[in-house]
C-alpha cells in the first residue's frame, strides 16, 4: 500500500509541481472559455476544472491525465442553461456522476474494445486539429505584437529544452512573457479580456430546482448526452496517455471517478466535465507522471484565482495559444499521412470520416460513434462474401460452402442454389463456412425445406461445433430428411 502511494504520487515531485503548474495557467483561458459556450458565468468553469482535477486525482484510474471543464460537454450543456438555467445544468450535472459511477461499477470501459485503430488515430487528429481551431480568434487579426509573442512563444517551448530542462519551458515562456507585456504597452489581449474572475471559493449547496418528476425528465436526457460524451472522451484520452507514457491504467476505475468529480462538483456550482487530452499532453509533455501532477493542477488553479487573480488576468492570451499551438502539434499524428497510403482504403475512410465529422460538429461522440458505425459496416460487407460451389457427381449434388454465413451474406446464398430440381441427393458441405446468426439458419431452413418439397434427399456435412449447435436449436427441418452428421 505504502509502496503503491510512493510510485503514484511521490515518485516525480519536481516534475509533477512544475508541470501542475503549468497545466492550471493553461486552464483558466480555458476554463473561461468554455463557460461562455455553455452560457454560464466563468466561475462555474474554474470551480468546475479545480473541483475536478482534485477529486479525480484520488478517484481517477489514469496518472497525470487532467480532467476539468471541457468543450466538448459545454456544448451539451448550452441548450439546457439557454432554456432552463445554470441550476439545471448544476443538477445534470450531479445526474451525469450517478450515471458514470454506474457505468464504472458495470464496467463499460470493456466496449472499448470495439474501438477501431483508425477512429482512434481520427479522434486524435480531430482533436489536434479542434485545439487549433481554438486558438485562431485570440491571435488572428488582433495585432502584430500577437504574432510576435506567439512566435516567442513557440520559439522557447521548442528551442530552450534543448538546453535547459530544469524548468519546464512553457512555465518560462508564461513568467518570462507576462512580464514583458505587463511592463510594455503593446496592444495585446490578455486573460481578463475572456471574463471576471472572482476571488473566492467555491461553497457548497443545493440546486435550486423543483425535485419533480418534470425536473428529472428535464435532465434526463442531457445527464445522459454528459456522461456519454465525459466517458467517451476520457477513456479515449486515457488510452492515449498509456501510450504517450508506456503505461496501463484502470478504466473502469476512471469511469468511477468521472462519476464521482461530476456528482460533488454539481453541489460546488461546477460544470460537468471529463478529461482534457490538450491539458494531458501539456502535463505530459512537461513532465508530469503521477496523481500529483493532476492534484498540483487543480489546488494552483484555485490558488492563482484566491491569490494571484490580480496577475493572472494579465497573462498575454498569445503566450497560451502559442503553448496550445505546440500541444496540438504535438497530438496530431503526423505518420496517419503515411498511414493513408499503407492501411486498407476502408480504415482510412473510417479515419477521414471520423475527423470529419468531429471538424465539422466540434462533437468528439459524433466522430467516434460515426467511425466505429462505419468501420463496423464496411467490416461486415468484407467478411460477408460467401462462395457456393456447386459440383455434380455420381447423381450426387453437392453445394460447398465457403464463408460467413449471416444476416448480411444470407442473400447471396440463397442465389447461389437451384431449388427447383426433384428426386435428387443433394449435400450441402459447410466445412469451409460457418453459421452465425438466426438469419443464417433461416436461409439454411429455407433451402433444405424447398428442396424436401421437390422430393430430394438433403444432407447437410462439415458443420463446425457452433454452426451445429446453432442449427440443432433453431433450424425448423429435422434430420428424418435433412440429415446432419453423426457427432
Amino acid at each position: 500500500m505504502i509502496d503503491t502511494i510512493k510510485t503514484e504520487w511521490f515518485s516525480n515531485v519536481k516534475g509533477d509541481i512544475l508541470s501542475g503548474v503549468v497545466v492550471a495557467m493553461a486552464l483558466i483561458p480555458e476554463a473561461i472559455a468554455f463557460s461562455i459556450i455553455a452560457g454560464v458565468d466563468p466561475m462555474v468553469g474554474l470551480y468546475a476544472s479545480f473541483l475536478i482535477a482534485v477529486i479525480i486525482s484520488f478517484a481517477g484510474g489514469r496518472p497525470a491525465m487532467i480532467s476539468a471543464a471541457t468543450g466538448a460537454m459545454a456544448l451539451v450543456a448550452a441548450p439546457l442553461v439557454a432554456d432552463y438555467g445554470v441550476h439545471y445544468l448544476l443538477a445534470a450535472t450531479i445526474l451525469t456522476g450517478v450515471f458514470q459511477l454506474l457505468f464504472g461499477v458495470f464496467k463499460v470501459a470493456k466496449l472499448m474494445k470495439f474501438i477501431p485503430r483508425a477512429v482512434m488515430i481520427g479522434f486524435v487528429n480531430s482533436l489536434a486539429i479542434l485545439i487549433f481551431m481554438a486558438q485562431v480568434p485570440h491571435f488572428l487579426g488582433i495585432s502584430s505584437m500577437t504574432y510576435v509573442f506567439v512566435g516567442i512563444t513557440l520559439g522557447i517551448v521548442y528551442i530552450l529544452p534543448r538546453f535547459f530542462n530544469a524548468v519546464p519551458a512553457p512555465l518560462i515562456a508564461i513568467v518570462l512573457l507576462t512580464i514583458v507585456a505587463v511592463y510594455s504597452n503593446y496592444d495585446l489581449r490578455t486573460v481578463g479580456d475572456l471574463g471576471t474572475i472572482t476571488q473566492s471559493l467555491p461553497s457548497f449547496f443545493i440546486p435550486d430546482v423543483p425535485f419533480t418528476i418534470e425536473t428529472l425528465m428535464i435532465i434526463l436526457p442531457y445527464a445522459l448526452a454528459l456522461s456519454v460524451v465525459g466517458l467517451l472522451e476520457s477513456l479515449l484520452t486515457a488510452t492515449i496517455v498509456d501510450d504517450m507514457t508506456d503505461t496501463g491504467s484502470n478504466k473502469n476505475r476512471e469511469a468511477r471517478g468521472q462519476g464521482i468529480a461530476n456528482f460533488v462538483t454539481g453541489f460546488f456550482g461546477g460544470m460537468a466535465g471529463c478529461a482534457m487530452i490538450g491539458q494531458s499532453v501539456i502535463n505530459v509533455k512537461s513532465g508530469g507522471l503521477t496523481r500529483l501532477s493532476t492534484f498540483i493542477a487543480g489546488a494552483f488553479l484555485m490558488f492563482l484565482i484566491l491569490v494571484l487573480g490580480s496577475v493572472v488576468v494579465q497573462i498575454p492570451m498569445a503566450v497560451l495559444v502559442g503553448i496550445m499551438i505546440m500541444v496540438s502539434i504535438g497530438t496530431f499524428d503526423w505518420s496517419s499521412f503515411s498511414y493513408m497510403t499503407k492501411a486498407p482504403k476502408s480504415d482510412t475512410a473510417v479515419m477521414l470520416v471520423t475527423v470529419i465529422i468531429v471538424v465539422v460538429t466540434h462533437d468528439l461522440s459524433q466522430g467516434v460513434i460515426a467511425g466505429v458505425i462505419l468501420s463496423a459496416v464496411l467490416f461486415v460487407s468484407k467478411i460477408s462474401k460467401i462462395q457456393v460451389k456447386k459440383t455434380i457427381e455420381n447423381s450426387v449434388t453437392r453445394y460447398a460452402i465457403d464463408g460467413q454465413l449471416f444476416f448480411a451474406s444470407v442473400e447471396d446464398f440463397l442465389d447461389a442454389f437451384e431449388l427447383d430440381v426433384q428426386h435428387k441427393k443433394v449435400v450441402l458441405d459447410f466445412t469451409d463456412a460457418h453459421i452465425w446468426d438466426d438469419s443464417g439458419v433461416g436461409a439454411v431452413d429455407r433451402i433444405v425445406l424447398k428442396l424436401r418439397e421437390n422430393d430430394n434427399e438433403v444432407i447437410i456435412e462439415g458443420l463446425d461445433g457452433g454452426s451445429r449447435k446453432l442449427v440443432e436449436k433453431i433450424a425448423v427441418f429435422n434430420s428424418k430428411n435433412a440429415k446432419l452428421p453423426s457427432h
